[in-house]
Parts: structure tokens; C-alpha cells; sequence
């Protein structure tokens, strides 16, 4: 309980740092476009190819298990929908960059430090928590409910292809249920929670590299540590988000 307490307290001391004012603005706006090319636009093909294999198959399970000529074809569609915006769009793919965005930024920063790199910075008179930390956070933050759109607009046309391409229903019902009593807040409520889990991916996952020590083999597990308990934390705040923003 004290090692965990004393985690939290590093931590917060940490983001202290990171959200100081930064030394030269136009520095921090290069590093953001940088850093959205880096961890945000090659997560693209990631994202493109899980979110239509995704939405095939909740499409084809609903297909086979509502064979009920009381139930309307088009609530697959509708469910399908309601799957890709309120979960998987988020939290599903939350997870799924957890670990391959942020493996790479602790091994990243974990590796200057065990270089001796981010010492130089310090040396130098650089807020080193500041340069290296939040244009990463900025850049996933901003970047992350874009892949979010582009998930749900991927997995809801997988459905879509799956129906045409299978026959297990008509394609013109699966539209019904996709435009059948659409909330816009829905949208609104995904993105609020991918920016908060990009926020915890990219805190938690630099706070373990930046803690590093040791050679190639710790910066390894640290980068380990980091995607597990940045999961778990996202699971934390799905169930807590959840409570506070659909209720």
C-alpha cells in the first residue's frame, strides 16, 4: 500500500512538471505535429483493420442468434451501431493502443533515460518532464477521438459489408437500424472518454519510462508495467465515466 501511495505521489509530482509553462511555444507546436504523426497516424492501420473485422462479427453474431420473426432485421444494424459508438470505439480500441502507443512511449523515454539523455536536457537548463511529456499528451488527446470516428465509421461499414456480402440480411435494413433513433450525445460521450483514456495511455506510459533505471532489460518490463496498469486504469475510469456521463 505504501510502494502503491508513493507511485501516486511520483506521479502527480511528475504531471506537475509536465504542465508547467512551457520555455519556447514554437518548439511544443513542432513536436506536437511530430508526435500526432508518430503515435496517432501510424495507429491508422491498427485501428482501420480490428474496427472492420469487429463490426463483421457483431454484425454476423447478432444475424445469427436474433432469428426471431418478432425482432426486426434492423435492429442488428441499430445494435451494431450502438456497440461500435458506446464501447468498442472507445474503450476497446483504449486498450488496443495502450499497449502498442504506449509500449512505445515508455520504451522510448525509457531509453533516454538509461542513456543518459534526459540528464543532458536537465543539464541544459530544459524542463525535460515538459518537452518530452506533453506534446505527447496534446498529440493523443487531439489525435485519439479522430481514430475513434474513423473506427465507428469502419466497423459500422464492415456490418455493413459482411450483410451484403453473406446475404444474412438486407443491406437497405442494416441502414434502417443504423439510422434508426440515433442520439448525437452518443458521439459526444465517446469521444469525451477516448480523450480521458488517451490522457491516461500516454501519462501513465511516459511516467514509466521516465522512472526507468538499469539497463535495456528494465526499460522492457517498464514498458511492460506501463501498458498493464494504463489498462487497467482506463478499466477503472470506463466503469466510473460510464456512471457519470450515461446516467
Amino acid at each position: 500500500m505504501e510502494r502503491t501511495f508513493g507511485l501516486i505521489g511520483r506521479y502527480f509530482i511528475l504531471m506537475g512538471k509536465v504542465f508547467s509553462r512551457p520555455e519556447k511555444a514554437s518548439i511544443y507546436r513542432r513536436r506536437i505535429v511530430y508526435e500526432m504523426e508518430s503515435l496517432g497516424l501510424n495507429s491508422i492501420g491498427l485501428t482501420a483493420i480490428i474496427s472492420v473485422f469487429i463490426g463483421a462479427v457483431i454484425t454476423l453474431q447478432m444475424s445469427i442468434n436474433l432469428q426471431s420473426p418478432f425482432i426486426p432485421k434492423y435492429i442488428i444494424g441499430y445494435a451494431t451501431r450502438e456497440t461500435m459508438i458506446l464501447e468498442f470505439s472507445s474503450t476497446v480500441v483504449a486498450l488496443i493502443l495502450a499497449g502498442k502507443v504506449g509500449s512505445n512511449i515508455a520504451s522510448e523515454i525509457g531509453t533516454m533515460r538509461i542513456t543518459e539523455q534526459i540528464d543532458a536536457l536537465e543539464i541544459m537548463g530544459v524542463n525535460s518532464a515538459s518537452y518530452l511529456i506533453l506534446p505527447k499528451i496534446v498529440a493523443t488527446v487531439l489525435f485519439f477521438p479522430f481514430l475513434t470516428i474513423l473506427s465507428i465509421l469502419i466497423g459500422v461499414a464492415g456490418g455493413w459489408l459482411i450483410s451484403a456480402l453473406t446475404g444474412i440480411m438486407i443491406p437497405d435494413d442494416y441502414v434502417q437500424g443504423l439510422l434508426y433513433d440515433f442520439k448525437p450525445y452518443s458521439i459526444v460521450y465517446t469521444l469525451i472518454k477516448i480523450a480521458v483514456f488517451g490522457y491516461i495511455i500516454t501519462s501513465v506510459s511516459a511516467f514509466y519510462g521516465y522512472y526507468a533505471k538499469g539497463n535495456s532489460l528494465e526499460v522492457g518490463a517498464a514498458s511492460t508495467r506501463a501498458v498493464v496498469v494504463s489498462s487497467v486504469v482506463i478499466m477503472i475510469f470506463n466503469l466510473i465515466l460510464t456512471q457519470i456521463l450515461l446516467i
